[in-house]
């Protein structure tokens, strides 16, 4: 693939209506195929990285040129060269691959390129990050021996942190993975639930049989399991135990109550390293309990060793209209916020 830009000159630029100050470079790609590949179906994806981004693209025969505002054009030629490098590595690109992309191209730290983005290698294939929020996430859990990820729902929490447990199982850097989560009903009541101790707790520890089964084959998950290589179990079984050498994951750690958090937290034992994920909007204790997952962050943010990461709206990598619905949420919950501030405000002054 090769590159030539240039600013646009003043005569071209006013028959086009582009503004002056606009940038454009031209991107020529040696393979059609895969060039056909990059645009998409009927240049799908060439629209969706010009309205993500804000530029122009044109397409003629092996060549894009790129055109707008010079750091979003610069931008546009770093999350398609991404793009096309994926696809000459002979891996797919789809849509939620341009929106990485896309979201990817926001991290703004010349230091790291896209090319030089942290990724996680299991046996089945490398993760690597969707948002500049899990490129962070991603590069904390690689080095800090306990690591908070607090956030929304979709962006990636858990998942990435059950990649990095079968990354680090499957290179012997840990002798077994636990995953816990503590069983609280989502605003519900569901009453008797029958069969055996592994039946009734299952529902609540689905998504983290989901994560591992995407990391690893299935029989090997339940043959690991079966050997006690990975264990996953309720909040309450912690209790009393010391982990060693073990890659300890708390999900839906916001439903755990300070004491639980506390007895978690220091089951942490020599070569063990832990991730706390949770989402602090989704708290399903009773209404004045306060979370576990609050009050660690309180009494630990800023000790050596630990590191929080924390996601928002841009990190959300599930369907597009997740991170929409998270943002409207948050706006709402400003807006009550300045209207329990003034009606406060105006109590006070007895107007």
């Amino acid at each position: 693939m090769r590159l030539s830009q240039s600013f646009i000159p003043a005569d071209r630029a006013a028959k086009a209506g582009v503004p002056l100050a606009d940038k454009a470079i031209t991107l020529q790609f040696a393979d059609n195929a895969l060039l056909a590949l990059l645009l998409g179906d009927h240049d799908r994806h060439l629209v969706r990285v010009e309205q993500g981004m804000g530029v122009r693209l044109a397409c003629r025969g092996n060549r894009v040129q790129v055109t707008g505002d010079a750091a979003r054009v610069e931008a546009a030629q770093s999350a398609l060269t991404s793009l096309y490098r994926r696809l000459e590595r002979g891996e797919p690109v789809g849509l939620s691959d341009v929106d990485a992309a896309i979201r990817l191209s926001e991290i703004d730290d010349p230091r790291l390129p896209l090319s030089d983005l942290p990724a996680i290698r299991t046996k089945r294939g490398a993760v690597g990050p969707r948002s500049p929020g899990q490129a962070t996430y991603m590069d904390m859990l690689g080095k800090h021996e306990m690591t908070f990820g607090i956030g929304p729902a979709g962006t990636g929490k858990t998942y990435l942190a059950v990649a990095q447990a079968v990354a680090m199982l499957q290179a012997g850097k840990v002798d077994r993975i636990v995953l816990s989560r503590p069983a609280v009903e989502a605003g519900e009541r569901l009453g008797f639930l029958p069969g055996d101790l592994k039946e009734k707790v299952d529902p609540y520890l689905r998504p983290l049989y989901d994560a591992l089964h995407d990391m690893m084959p299935g029989e090997q998950v339940i043959r690991r399991m079966t050997t006690g290589e990975i264990e996953v179990a309720p909040l309450a079984f912690m209790r009393g135990r010391t982990l060693a050498h073990a890659f300890v994951i708390l999900d839906e750690a916001q439903n755990t109550t300070p004491v639980q958090m506390k007895m978690f937290l220091t089951r942490m034992g020599e070569g063990t390293r832990m991730v706390i994920a949770g989402d602090l909007t989704q708290i399903d204790l009773p209404t004045g309990a306060r979370s576990g997952l609050r009050d660690a962050l309180d009494t630990l943010e800023g000790l050596p060793g630990i590191g929080v990461c924390r996601f928002d709206k841009r990190d959300v990598v599930r369907h597009p209209l997740v991170a929409r619905i998270v943002d409207a949420y948050d706006q709402r919950a400003a807006a009550e916020k300045e209207t329990r501030s003034r009606t406060r405000g105006t109590e006070a002054t007895g107007q």
